[in-house]
């Protein structure tokens, strides 16, 4: 099986937060965050294994700043480290403002990262059963770094798992 570039299957999107996406204090409900995260990742992971996949888990979600009524949200997705079946997706969500072009006397940026999560992703068969997806060939300094950092999330993980008793 031929390997990928993270860059191969990277997913850019863009929304816009609406008042209906948002709480009492205009600012964005984390379910509508993590729907668009979650979106995002999936079509990533697709991207990468050229299968269906499923959401096998959400490993991170941190939620850093606001997001708020009418701020463009841009989402990232690349796939970061590949197991046998498995992919682990890294988001990060960006606030923008669309009326700020430079950053303020404030300090406020237009584009801010708001939201940052990691998630593990399965590819499927057509009998919906894992299976093997090609492994990931980071390429840029950014991507091995990715790469490495999830390689220690994915053991601490798996660490964390055997001491659970089920």
């Amino acid at each position: 099986m031929e390997g990928k570039k993270p860059s191969d299957s990277a997913v850019e999107s863009r929304y816009l937060l609406m008042p209906n996406q948002a709480n009492p204090y205009g600012t964005a409900f984390g379910g509508a965050i993590v729907a668009w995260i979650d979106t995002v990742a999936s079509m990533a992971a697709q991207r990468h294994s050229g299968k269906e996949v499923v959401t096998a888990s959400i490993d991170s979600l941190s939620f850093r700043e606001p997001i708020r009524i009418g701020d463009q949200v841009v989402l990232k997705a690349c796939v970061n480290y590949v197991g046998h079946t498995s992919m682990e997706v890294g988001v990060q969500v960006i606030r923008e403002d669309p009326y700020r072009r430079k950053a303020s006397l404030s300090g406020d940026a237009k584009q801010v990262i708001a939201t940052t999560a990691h998630l593990t992703f399965v590819a499927l068969d057509k009998d919906k059963h894992p299976c093997p997806v090609p492994p990931i060939l980071p390429q840029t300094a950014d991507e091995k770094r990715r790469y490495e950092n999830a390689k220690l999330r994915v053991q601490a993980r798996k660490d964390l798992l055997s001491k659970i008793s089920r």
